[in-house]
């Protein structure tokens, strides 16, 4: 069998049954964080463009119902991420979109969310050491469209291989100044999404996709990895659980940046609100991941003109915010915060270290890059050495100090996304104050089930949603189609 004969097969056999209680609930804490994210994401002024001009998030046709909502939940990044890719964009809104004209219940919308992630996380993983991670990995919703809708409409297998072997034809690539230095990255998840659902509706029309489209030596993975990772695709399906290593954001703000901004809220309520001209010395020190993406951002801000999607993953801007206000909101990305010179003067006080000790941890737990560290073994190395010389010299320095990876994990029940940060503010008076937090808060090992599902209900409530809707996702399993439609329809509205 051929990798998409593969996932194919596993994800149209899967039924509400085989998936562990313990994925269940990721997905319906997975389900409620889009549903925030989407709602933030419709509240900012850039999030109004999209709706007027393609239409309210609900529609009545469930194609274009999932454009836009893949559109309103991604470029805040407010979205959850997993090992590996920004799955929900694709993997919770196609099958939202397509519940209410497909008859889902609650049961089989969760089935098909968790399938969609498994195929699309897998995908993912095989490509994580290339040139496209994170939001830039757009391929991840090729995959999360077809699966998140095939599933529903209980298509074929060979339906399903088609088309896959036809979206990653042509799949999508970012081009990296106009996904930080204009608003194409709002587009990131919904064109993808398009390409996906053009897909379904070719396989089901009768057109043939290649079978091998992924491992092919001129197919999908020669083009979109540096180290290919075949064996990601398939490995463990139905025992090796990628849902399990969803972590919930609960602030916007760009990838690696979310302890030093849970540093900075601390802070902010200890010691009130730190403004620029009381300032001597702000410091963080952080993993080379974070400092990579903080300074490719740099190179797109402009101040007050800065494009919003350099914005969120601009950490002098974001923790500044966190700092002065106490809190990090879609508000805060919106032009009445973005304006506000005293964020700015702040900002411009940070210096940003590496910290070698967090760089080992980042590369060497299983979310974002260690896991593919692990599968790839020795073929890693030349991808790591090539990450560290970003920084400075050949990268060999990374190399050794990441060391030899451990074995893959086997089912991802522990699981961690570490990403830490220390914050150390010094201020004109002499008083000092720092924190540390090795993972982010809502990051995948950083709390237990229940504690993580609180998170999860506080950032839907916070975007204005309602606590019956958050109720009613709680029980999502047993909620018949009727009452899945008003829940959509309540949460979305």
């Amino acid at each position: 069998m051929t990798l998409t004969e593969e996932l194919a097969a596993w994800a149209s056999a899967l039924r509400p049954d085989d998936i562990p209680d313990d994925v269940l609930e990721t997905a319906k804490n997975q389900i409620l964080s889009q549903f925030a994210a989407i709602r933030a994401g419709a509240e900012h002024p850039l999030g109004r463009k999209v709706i007027k001009a393609f239409g309210e998030p609900l529609q009545r046709d469930p194609r274009g119902s999932a454009y836009v909502l893949a559109g309103l939940g991604s470029w805040l990044h407010f979205d959850d991420t997993a090992y590996a890719g920004h799955l929900s964009n694709s993997t919770v809104t196609v099958p939202v979109a397509y519940a209410r004209s497909q008859g889902l219940d609650g049961a089989g919308l969760l089935t098909a969310v968790v399938a969609a992630n498994e195929c699309a996380a897998r995908v993912t993983a095989s490509t994580t050491l290339g040139p496209f991670r994170g939001q830039s990995a757009t391929h991840t919703h090729v995959t999360g469209a077809v699966i998140g809708r095939l599933w529903g409409e209980r298509a074929p297998v060979r339906q399903w291989v088609d088309a896959l072997g036809l979206g990653f034809g042509l799949p999508p690539r970012t081009v990296p100044v106009g996904f930080l230095g204009g608003d194409a990255k709002v587009f990131s998840a919904s064109t993808p999404v398009q390409v996906g659902l053009d897909a379904c509706a070719a396989a089901a029309a009768g057109f043939r996709g290649s079978p091998d489209i992924i491992e092919h030596r001129e197919g999908f993975l020669s083009r979109f990895a540096t180290t290919p990772l075949p064996d990601a695709v398939a490995a463990g399906l139905g025992t090796r659980w990628h849902t399990r290593t969803t972590s919930f954001k609960v602030h916007p703000g760009g990838p690696g940046m979310d302890a030093a901004i849970d540093c900075g809220l601390e802070i902010h309520r200890e010691i009130g609100s730190v403004r620029a001209r009381d300032v001597a010395e702000l410091v963080v020190d952080t993993s080379l991941y974070t400092v990579l993406v903080n300074r490719q951002a740099g190179a797109y801000r402009q101040g007050a003109d800065s494009p919003v999607s350099a914005l969120v993953f601009s950490l002098g801007y974001t923790l500044a915010t966190a700092l002065l206000t106490g809190q990090l909101t879609w508000r805060d990305f919106a032009p009445e915060g973005v304006s506000d010179q005293e964020r700015w003067a702040l900002a411009d006080r940070m210096v940003v270290n590496l910290d070698e000790r967090m760089t080992r941890d980042t590369f060497r737990c299983e979310v974002p890059f260690g896991e593919a560290l692990r599968q790839a073994g020795p073929r890693g190395r030349d991808w790591l050495r090539a990450f560290g010389a970003r920084w400075r010299g050949d990268g060999q320095w990374l190399v050794d100090l990441v060391g030899d990876p451990d074995p893959p994990s086997a089912d991802f029940s522990t699981a961690r996304k570490v990403t830490g940060a220390r914050v150390s503010v010094r201020l004109t008076d002499g008083w000092e104050v720092t924190r540390e937090l090795h993972m982010p808060v809502g990051a995948v090992g950083s709390c237990d089930g229940p504690a993580m599902s609180r998170l999860v209900r506080e950032k839907f409530l916070g975007t204005g949603g309602s606590s019956e809707v958050a109720d009613a996702v709680a029980v999502l399993e047993k909620a018949t189609p009727t009452e899945v439609a008003e829940v959509l329809s309540a949460a979305l509205a």
